[in-house]
């Protein structure tokens, strides 16, 4: 693989980190080189083009992928086995879960949900609205820049944590991936405050925590979808976490109105399916309002 092989030329930490630059173009370069020849060739058709299109932009979205993994969480949480539910959390977040409490392992699901739904559905969508107002060679460039965030994210997930094996060979995929997201995730707050209105909870509050606890994290990112769900459901996430074998503090996100409970993750499943649907629905809107001036 290209790490294994920048692994094996680098002879510093420096090396390293320009080998994760490396690492990063060719990853996204040929993602989106790939994508554009395949739009490209289905261009003969005008069905076609439409389908694949349609197509490689729904792989990229996450909705019913993350709102499967959590409802696994949630049904073997409702039998009482901690130790499977442990496991099954551990299919989706980075920190450790040997010895979460079930309140751990439910804040964890709806953490991962919410944050996620920026990462899996709002960011995705909004760089390919992006690339549908672009055009390079007659080809949408919808597809290509959905694909392009896909694989900038993917690559954060895969190497940008900051321990020792990733630091440096995944600072480059760890802070493109924060730009990618600046965004997407700010408008993460007002589509999931939107989302969670038209689900029955408090729309003024996701707003207010979405935007007060925005700093509330270590990453620039996250605290945004994190405080709106945490709003909209009068709970508190955030807080102390271990990754590795090491403790990691979190200021804590959103007001303890209540103790946080299983069905919260029903509910934030809700929330992220009525913000996928708002989502669509506006920048669909501003698409066609902006091709039709």
């Amino acid at each position: 693989s290209v790490e294994n092989f920048i692994r094996k030329i680098a002879k510093s930490d420096k090396g390293l980190k320009i080998g994760g630059f490396f690492l990063w173009f060719v990853t996204v370069g040929i993602t989106f080189i790939i994508t554009y020849e395949i739009i490209r060739l289905a261009r003969f058709n005008m069905v076609v083009y439409v389908i694949i299109n349609s197509i490689v932009i729904y792989t990229t979205l996450a909705t019913k992928c993350l709102k499967d993994e959590a409802k696994k969480i949630y049904d073997v949480l409702k039998t009482g086995d901690i130790k499977k539910s442990r496991i099954q959390l551990s299919y989706i977040v980075g920190r450790d879960t040997e010895n979460l409490s079930e309140k751990e392992i439910i804040r964890a699901t709806v953490e991962t949900v919410a944050e996620n739904t920026v990462d899996g559905l709002i960011a995705p969508l909004f760089y390919a609205f992006v690339g549908a107002c672009i055009n390079v060679g007659g080809i949408s460039l919808a597809a290509p820049l959905a694909m392009t965030y896909k694989a900038i994210n993917t690559l954060d997930s895969s190497v940008g944590y900051k321990n020792e094996k990733y630091l440096h060979i995944g600072f480059a995929s760890a802070k493109i991936d924060d730009i990618a997201n600046y965004i997407p995730a700010r408008l993460g707050v007002v589509l999931l405050s939107l989302g969670s209105l038209f689900v029955g909870f408090n729309f003024k509050n996701a707003l207010k925590i979405g935007i007060r606890d925005r700093k509330n994290h270590k990453s620039p990112n996250c605290a945004f979808p994190e405080g709106a769900v945490s709003g909209a459901l009068g709970i508190q996430l955030g807080g102390t976490n271990v990754y590795f074998g090491k403790e990691v503090y979190k200021p804590t996100i959103g007001d303890k109105t209540r103790e946080i409970e299983i069905e919260d993750i029903v509910r934030t499943n809700k929330i992220m399916y009525s913000s996928s649907i708002i989502s669509m629905i506006i920048f669909t809107v501003i698409y066609y309002l902006v091709v039709t001036l």
